[in-house]
């Protein structure tokens, strides 16, 4: 099972990732905008994630996924830590939030993440 220090490891091996404590809490930027965070007792994670997609997840997978209430107006989801099934999921959720943050010169120059490119 995933905890935080594989959370904080994941993130930081994307590319120009940094950490920085912001709100009392361990935060993740990819050229300086906020990818992930690891609120309260991280036992949990929020990540970037379209609204329309974080409703789904939320109801497909409830015991993995929810939103905080102060985060409802906002495209970001919680992930229950414990919940994940192993550091590749992990990993897949961290690097597809890093793709909505960062900005398109990262995502081209890293396909390697599976990231879109001008191409495709």
């Amino acid at each position: 099972m995933p905890d935080a220090e594989d959370v904080r490891r994941i993130a930081l091996s994307l590319p120009d990732t940094t950490e920085k404590t912001a709100w009392s809490m361990p935060t993740f930027r990819v050229a300086g905008k906020m990818f992930a965070t690891l609120p309260e007792d991280e036992t949990s994670m929020a990540v970037r994630c379209p609204k329309e997609e974080r409703d789904e997840l939320v109801r497909a997978e409830p015991e993995k996924f929810w939103v905080a209430a102060h985060e409802a107006g906002f495209a970001w989801i919680r992930v229950r830590l414990a919940a994940l099934e192993d550091e590749t999921e992990l990993r897949d959720i961290l690097a597809d939030s890093w793709r909505q943050a960062a900005p398109p010169r990262l995502r081209e120059a890293h396909p390697d993440l599976g990231l879109p490119t001008a191409a495709g």
